[in-house]
């Protein structure tokens, strides 16, 4: 049985990895060093498994290197990161020390590890570090130009993984995916923003006037990439993982009312309301995943309107999924991933 260590694995994208990667028979260790975007709610359908184990460290820490000699995985998932752009322009800081010093640390021990050990690290990255896309979608080749101190974290660690991939010969690949909806997300980013908002009867703040594009992908295509990138991908390489289909912030919210009225009766006070936009909010994210496409044979499943209802229909059945986190965290926060 191959052996997985998903890091930062009690979050959004993370759990929802392990969950796919022990229905296919990999045992995996989860490192998380618990911040607010942490959640047990996320794993304890699985928590209990005797194929899954949860070990509490930042991956900043030295002693990640003995937990990598000890469980002997043959593949590190990295999605431990900080990953929300208006938390990044309140408070640069900690993605500088989480998406940049901490990874930088994890390649170090990663390096030591892989010279005696057959194994490979797959670097979570964000389609953000291309910055605005007016036109057209960005390639792997694209250049960085990323807007946000998040984003900006982001293409530095990219950077360092490249860098040490060449110069070190470490086993690494780099993923840059779009944006990522469905269960389990933290109610700071847009859809689950919403949701929890027309669930409780409140109004549905969207930046500016709506317009800013994302191209949106279901979460479980994400994972069913990145474990294909695993068995399959190219070392050294970089691959865009995406769904080839954007709608703006307004379209995402239109769909999620009318999506919520054939689930469930909404109240009065859901309306769309357009608050002041955040500062150096990108138009427009748009990825070229050809090369997935064409080299994995990847294609995404799950369409944006039979993931809009998966989604809802998670959190409506999931009420207590809230209960788990602190309120002014869903309440005074807003999101655009």
């Amino acid at each position: 049985m191959k052996k997985i260590i998903v890091t930062g694995g009690l979050g959004f994208i993370g759990s929802n990895l392990i969950d796919l990667l022990l229905k296919k028979n990999y045992k995996v260790l989860n490192i998380d060093k618990i911040t607010y975007s942490s959640n047990f709610y996320n794993t304890k359908e699985f928590s209990k498994s005797r194929n899954y184990k949860f070990i509490k460290c930042d991956i900043k820490n030295k002693k990640l290197r003995n937990i990598l000699f000890k469980f002997k995985p043959n593949c590190i998932f990295n999605l431990a990161a900080e990953t929300h752009v208006d938390r990044s322009i309140d408070n640069p800081e900690n993605f500088i020390q989480s998406n940049i010093v901490a990874v930088y640390n994890l390649l170090e021990c990663f390096k030591d590890y892989s010279k005696k050990n057959n194994s490979k690290l797959i670097h979570i990255s964000t389609d953000e570090v291309y910055g605005d896309v007016l036109k057209g979608r960005s390639a792997e080749n694209y250049p960085y130009q990323p807007s946000s101190p998040y984003a900006a974290s982001k293409a530095a660690s990219d950077h360092l993984v490249s860098s040490y991939i060449r110069t070190y010969n470490i086993p690494a690949i780099v993923t840059n995916c779009s944006n990522n909806y469905g269960p389990k997300q933290h109610p700071e980013k847009l859809i689950p923003k919403l949701i929890y908002n027309i669930l409780n009867n409140k109004p549905l703040p969207i930046y500016g006037k709506g317009k800013n594009s994302r191209e949106w992908i279901y979460v479980m295509d994400h994972c069913e990439a990145l474990i294909k990138i695993y068995n399959k991908g190219k070392i050294g390489e970089f691959y865009n993982i995406g769904s080839n289909k954007n709608f703006n912030n307004l379209e995402v919210c239109n769909n999620l009312i009318n999506v919520s009225k054939k689930i469930t009766s909404i109240g009065k006070k859901v309306k769309i309301i357009f608050v002041k936009d955040r500062p150096g909010h990108d138009k427009r994210y748009a990825l070229n995943s050809n090369k997935i496409k064409k080299k994995l044979k990847w294609n995404p499943k799950i369409s944006f309107n039979k993931g809009i209802k998966l989604t809802f229909e998670w959190y409506k059945d999931n009420k207590s999924y809230y209960k788990s986190l602190s309120k002014k965290d869903i309440v005074k926060r807003l999101g655009n991933k």
